[in-house]
C-alpha cells in the first residue's frame, strides 16, 4: 500500500487520540459508576438499613459519600507537588481503598448470613436484624484494618526456603539469594523504611541479592532521595536488579539508569556469571512481561537474556511476574530457578483468591509448565497501607545439590 502523505497522517493523528480518550473516560466512568453504587450500598447496610437514630441516619451516608470522593481526589493529589494536604488526601483515600474492600467483604458475607437466618425462621425481627449485621460489620472491620495496617508496616518477615538444585557443584553447597521485591517506594513509603529493610537484607549476610522489580511508584525526580539506601546493599557475589511493571509507568528506562548509578547489577534481558570456591551460576534476569506493550525494544525474552550462558551451569533467572515461566518454558530454554514477585500475596484478603485469574501462582515455591518458580509476596506493598494475610517478606533462598 502506498504511504499517505504527510497531511495526512496529521489529519490522522487527532482522530486516534481522541478514540483513546474516550475508551479512557468511558473506563474511568464505569469505575466510577460501579465503586458509587458499592458505596451507596454500604451506606443502606450500614446506616438506613438499620434505622439509625440522628444525626447517624444522615451523618453517616454523607461519611461514606466523602470517602467515596476521597478516591480520585487523592490519586489526583498524588500528581501534585507534596503538601501536608496533599499527602493527607493520598493517606485518606489508600487507607480508605483497603478498608473499602474488607467493610465490602463482611458486608456481603454478613447479608448471605442474614438472608439465611431470615428464610430460616431463626431470626424474624427484620429491623434487630439489620442491626446486628451492621454492628458485626464494623466490630470486624475496625480490628481487621488496624491489623492491616500494622502488618504492612511493620517488619518483613524472613522466609527461609532450602532449594536443590540439580548440577550444583559443592563449591555453592550452601549458596545463600536474599530476595527482596514489589517495594513501591512512592506516597505512603519512604527512604527511612526503605532503609530499614536495607538493613535486614545486609544482616543476613547474603552471597546474592536479588531486587525483582516494582521497586517505585513515581519518576526518579521525585524519588531519587528516597531510594539511595539500596545504595548500601551488600553481598559477597553482587546485587542484581530487574525492572516490575510500575517502573515502566513512572519512566522504566530512567529507573534502570538510577539504579545502575546506585551500584546494583541491571539485568536487562541479559545475564552474568559469578563464581565462588571454583563453581559457577548463571544469574539472568528479564525486563518485566508487559514493558513490551509500553516500550517495544524492552520486551521480555527469557531465550535471549541466556543466550550464549555457559552449558552444565545452573541458572537462576530473575522475572518479576511469575507468568514469564511460560515464556521460558515455549521458548525452550533451561532455566532451574526462577525468582519473581508482582502478586504481593494478596496482599489484602480476600482479593488472593482473584490473582489466579492473571498469574499462575499467588506464592511460594511451585513449578510452572516445567520451570520451578519462587514467587514473593512482596517486601512493601502497592496503594492501602495495609496487609491482611500475607505478611510482606524478605526470602532467603538457600541452594543446596540436588538429590541424585
Amino acid at each position: 500500500m502506498a504511504e499517505l502523505n504527510p497531511g495526512m497522517r496529521q489529519e490522522a493523528r487527532p482522530r486516534v487520540s481522541l478514540a483513546l480518550v474516550l475508551r479512557w473516560l468511558m473506563s474511568l466512568g464505569g469505575i466510577l459508576t460501579l465503586m458509587g453504587g458499592l458505596h451507596a450500598y454500604l451506606a443502606v447496610r450500614l446506616f438506613m438499613s438499620p434505622q439509625l437514630p440522628a444525626p447517624w441516619g444522615w451523618l453517616g451516608p454523607a461519611l461514606v459519600a466523602l470517602l467515596f470522593v476521597s478516591l480520585p481526589v487523592g490519586m489526583m493529589a498524588s500528581r501534585r507537588e507534596p503538601t501536608f494536604w496533599t499527602q493527607a488526601l493520598q493517606w485518606t483515600s489508600y487507607v480508605w481503598l483497603g478498608a473499602f474492600g474488607i467493610l465490602l467483604s463482611v458486608v456481603v458475607v454478613a447479608d448471605g448470613v442474614g438472608w439465611g437466618l431470615s428464610l430460616s425462621g431463626v431470626v424474624t425481627d427484620a429491623l434487630a436484624l439489620a442491626r446486628g449485621k451492621a454492628l458485626v460489620a464494623v466490630g470486624v472491620t475496625v480490628p481487621a484494618v488496624a491489623y492491616a495496617f500494622v502488618t504492612a508496616r511493620g517488619r518483613a518477615t524472613v522466609e527461609r526456603v532450602t532449594v536443590p538444585v540439580a548440577g550444583l557443584a559443592p563449591g555453592l553447597h550452601g549458596l545463600k539469594v536474599v530476595q527482596i521485591s514489589d517495594i513501591h517506594i512512592g506516597p505512603t513509603l519512604d527512604g527511612r523504611w526503605l532503609r530499614r529493610v536495607v538493613e535486614q537484607v545486609n544482616a543476613l549476610q547474603p552471597d546474592v541479592v536479588a531486587v525483582t522489580g516494582d521497586l517505585v511508584d513515581g519518576t526518579v525526580d521525585a524519588l531519587r532521595d528516597e531510594v539511595k539506601p539500596l545504595s548500601e546493599l551488600r553481598a559477597s557475589l553482587g546485587v542484581f536488579y530487574v525492572t516490575g511493571n510500575h517502573e515502566y509507568y513512572h519512566g522504566g528506562p530512567a529507573w534502570a539508569s538510577e539504579v545502575a548509578r546506585l551500584g546494583l547489577t541491571v539485568l536487562q534481558n541479559e545475564h552474568r556469571v559469578v563464581e565462588r570456591a571454583g563453581a559457577r551460576l548463571t544469574i539472568a534476569g528479564v525486563t518485566d512481561h508487559d514493558a513490551g506493550h509500553i516500550i517495544p525494544s524492552h520486551a521480555s525474552r527469557p531465550e535471549l537474556a541466556l543466550h550464549g550462558a555457559p552449558h552444565g551451569v545452573p541458572r537462576l533467572l530473575l522475572a518479576h511476574q511469575p507468568r514469564t515461566a511460560l515464556r521460558v518454558a515455549e521458548s525452550g530454554v533451561m532455566v532451574d530457578l526462577q525468582l519473581s514477585g508482582h502478586t504481593h500475596g494478596g496482599q489484602v484478603f480476600p482479593f488472593m483468591f482473584f490473582i489466579k485469574l492473571q498469574q499462575p501462582v499467588v506464592r511460594g515455591l511451585a513449578t510452572i509448565a516445567g520451570v520451578r518458580v519462587y514467587t514473593h509476596r512482596g517486601t512493601g506493598y502497592w496503594g492501602p497501607p495495609l496487609r491482611l494475610g500475607p505478611s510482606p517478606e524478605i526470602a532467603e533462598l538457600t541452594l543446596v545439590p540436588a538429590p541424585g
